[in-house]
């Protein structure tokens, strides 16, 4: 932490004080010494002027080093100043910017944020993919770009875009790990999103926002599946979020592009939540890893997440903080969606909770039960839904390799499931696997 101007003023007068005592001092011991030993009058002269010499550079030390002080006061004041001015300038730019991209008379949808940091050539990709099927919808999704860090390649492209509104987060305070070599980028990542959704839920008001990350493209329909979701998150208070992203998304393992479900694992990834979730979770948001923290039990308490079958955004993502961990076999062959569908006409009402829970455990219940080490086999054999039920997150895992689905878990949740159960389609046909947990039946009310 640097000291202040004032308390290095008085340590220096301090030092000078301390020295002329201990000056004085010796010259007094000196002196006696000198008259003791019957020293001549001429030593104790030479004696006295060289402490006089010596006090007056101390005090010409000291004058100089508050002149330096007192300089570097000054400059202080008006850096503070020119501090406080750019801060105003940017707020009006922000103000005016945002009154220039919202109509007055639509009340946005959800405010829709891009976070970034140091990869402008992936923020690039990324708005232009969002900006292809924004420009009809601007007035119900008003874009903003987040930048963490003073990365100037990547505020010169955000401010390029006169359609988006810019933020930029600075924070120059040195990332205290929580234990010895993690990597701060995570620690960064939670800090930049505690403050970005701050800004547009505390500071602009907005009812609902989207959050997107640098490395994303989007959907023909992403904005028309948000906005039909948005009625069903207001009504529906066991939906904390809703999400475009389905984690067994892969080409292979998907089919019906209309197709909803709730999960107990937030899918993150493209994802939407209101204000009055915000205002839960900014006080108590971690330092760090905030994905999995929203993942914990204790923080959703029960709540669920809406997710599709075919995902809505596409993370190509190769190169970031994760090092491109998991890409090449979940990522890279993940299926964006690219069929047209008319979200406004569709009936959302069998994701309410009650009504979810008894139309899904009907389907696990109706789909042929398979046995054994040898069940994908006998699942290729069968043109009907199967389900295959695991005793365990082991078991869960060796068949899961079995598919080639993800193995993870969080938690104790396995990522897309709901109750414990998994579903997935087979070779991207109609056909649904089930893999069935242990409780999953009960849990269902089967």
């Amino acid at each position: 932490m640097a000291r202040n101007p004032c308390d290095i003023r008085l340590l220096l007068v301090a030092a000078a004080v301390a020295f002329i005592y201990i000056q004085v001092r010796l010259f007094s011991t000196q002196s006696s010494s000198s008259s003791n030993s019957h020293s001549s009058d001429a030593g104790r002269l030479a004696e006295a002027e060289k402490c006089e010499s010596q006090l007056h550079a101390m005090i010409d030390q000291v004058s100089a080093q508050q002149e330096k002080i007192a300089a570097l006061e000054e400059m202080k004041v008006r850096q503070d100043e020119e501090r406080v001015q750019l801060k105003i300038l940017i707020q009006d730019l922000e103000k005016r910017s945002l009154q220039t991209l919202t109509n007055k008379n639509v009340v946005p949808v959800a405010a829709v944020v891009i976070m970034a940091c140091n990869r402008p050539d992936y923020l690039q990709r990324t708005v232009e993919s969002i900006l292809k099927y924004q420009k009809a919808v601007a007035s119900k999704f008003p874009l903003f770009i987040s930048q963490d860090g003073t990365n100037g390649e990547v505020k010169k492209k955000a401010l390029s875009y006169t359609q988006i509104t810019f933020m930029q987060h600075v924070d120059l305070e040195p990332v205290r790990t929580e234990r010895p070599g993690e990597n701060v980028a995570y620690y960064k990542i939670a800090n930049h999103y505690k403050w970005a959704l701050d800004e547009l839920f505390i500071k602009h008001d907005f009812r609902r926002v989207i959050i997107l990350e640098d490395d994303m493209e989007i959907a023909p329909d992403f904005f028309e599946y948000f906005e039909a979701a948005a009625k069903l998150l207001d009504t529906d208070k066991s939906i904390m979020a809703v999400s475009s992203w389905n984690d067994n998304g892969q080409k292979q393992f998907v089919y019906d592009p209309k197709a909803l479900y709730r999960s107990d694992f937030f899918p993150g990834l493209g994802w939407m939540l209101t204000k009055s979730t915000w205002m839960e979770l900014s006080p108590k948001w971690p330092k760090a890893y905030w994905d999995d923290w929203v993942r914990l039990k204790e923080v959703h308490r029960d709540r669920q997440f809406i997710r599709p079958e075919v995902c809505r955004t596409y993370n190509f993502g190769e190169h970031g903080s994760s090092m491109g961990q998991f890409f090449d076999q979940y990522l890279k062959p993940i299926k964006l969606n690219d069929a047209h569908i008319d979200w406004n006409s569709e009936d959302l009402s069998y994701l309410k909770e009650d009504k979810f829970l008894t139309k899904f455990g009907k389907d696990v219940a109706s789909a042929t039960p398979v046995h054994g080490s040898d069940a994908l086999l006998k699942a290729h054999n069968l043109d009907v839904d199967v389900r295959i039920q695991y005793d365990n997150q082991g078991d869960f895992e060796r068949i899961a390799r079995q598919f080639g689905i993800f193995e993870e878990w969080k938690d104790g949740v396995p990522r897309a499931a709901y109750k414990g159960v998994v579903v997935f389609r087979y070779k991207s046909s109609r056909r649904r696997i089930y893999l069935v947990g242990p409780d999953s039946l009960g849990q269902l009310g089967v």
